[in-house]
């Protein structure tokens, strides 16, 4: 895309220069003739068939991601059928708007033509009739479950997941909207049951730990987020709220333990920010200012304020070491123009 981009832009800048040329020369063979305008189609015309080019471009490109799609669900033996469904569908909703729009000035193949293509592809798959696993359905529905708890009202979720049902998605969606709302003692004997019903599941035991740590018991948020930064395998996401926990306990040991995660988190994924601002405190916490004011630096950049980024940066400087790599990445702040969050992995 960025070479398609580089060529239209080259094009663009010849198509002007020449419409410019014509201008010039039309001006010159005389305004009283009308020769004058000459250069305005001249610049237009190009432009407007530069534009038409790249948005060709982009379409081709998503109707062989498309096309992708259909390859990657047939080598893993998946039927392309919900992925058809799902186009219809969207299709169907956009149906009466591409009936009055420009068909070669879209980013995306027209609907009816998409879903045309992807039938005739996805009908010659020989997994077109195959079931989606009990074990992918269940994820997919605990995926859809958390969303709703997460998003939607309470009563939202008690009419799409009522006490009647008693479905592993069911009972997740429910207790997360329970923890949402304020009610935590009976989120927690839900989670609790969630838990006995799948010991093994590490986003059970991250609910709980969340749960607990907003609900203002960080201390006992740690055990179940260690539980679920072990089944996790380290994710990224768990392990900082694990992180977050221990530095809101105040125990400036768990602070200490704190900073070798936060800072394994930011290897493996610079672009948390969040992880940057618990780091900032763990390292507060545990009496080390100047990587507090770094940490905290790096966090505000990772924000956009780059005004607060600069000034911490600053004061970092102050306390650094000069040369050392930390002091070099707090330098490279303070000579920021725009938001960079890639200060880690250096």
């Amino acid at each position: 895309m960025r070479e398609e981009l580089a060529r239209a832009q080259t094009a663009s800048i010849a198509a002007l220069l020449l419409g410019v040329g014509a201008a010039v020369a039309g001006a010159t063979a005389g305004r009283n003739s009308g020769g004058g305008q000459v250069g305005v189609p001249a610049i237009m015309a190009p432009q407007t068939a530069i534009q038409r080019s790249l948005l060709a471009y982009v379409r081709t490109q998503e109707d062989q991601a498309d096309h992708a799609g259909l390859k990657f669900l047939a080598a893993t033996h998946q039927s392309p059928r919900g992925m058809v469904d799902l186009f219809k569908r969207l299709a169907d909703e956009s149906l009466y708007q591409s009936a009055h729009v420009d068909p070669y000035l879209q980013t995306h193949p027209m609907p009816a033509e998409r879903v045309a293509n992807l039938i005739q592809a996805a009908k010659t798959s020989p997994y077109w009739d195959t079931k989606d696993s009990a074990e992918l359905q269940l994820r997919h529905d605990l995926m859809r479950a958390k969303l709703s708890g997460f998003l939607e009202r309470p009563d939202t979720v008690a009419r799409r997941f009522p006490a009647t049902d008693h479905s592993l998605p069911a009972r997740y969606a429910r207790a997360i909207s329970t923890y949402r709302n304020a009610n935590l003692r009976d989120a927690i004997a839900q989670i609790d049951g969630l838990i006995q019903a799948q010991p093994g599941n590490p986003y059970f035991y991250e609910l709980k730990g969340q749960a607990l740590l907003e609900g203002g018991r960080p201390t006992e948020a740690v055990t179940p987020l260690r539980r679920a930064a072990q089944l996790s395998h380290g994710a990224p996401l768990i392990d900082t709220l694990l992180g977050q926990a221990m530095v809101a306990t105040g125990n400036k040991a768990l602070a200490g333990e704190a900073v070798p995660l936060l800072k394994s988190v930011l290897q493996r994924d610079d672009d948390i920010t969040d992880a940057y601002s618990q780091l900032a405190m763990a390292y507060g916490r545990s009496g080390d200012l100047a990587e507090a004011d770094l940490a905290a630096a790096q966090a505000a950049a990772g924000r956009g304020d780059i005004v607060t980024a600069r000034q911490l940066a600053a004061r970092a400087k102050t306390r650094l070491k000069v040369g050392s790599p930390a002091w070099v990445r707090a330098d490279d702040i303070t000579n920021l123009q725009t938001p960079k969050q890639s200060f880690f992995r250096n």
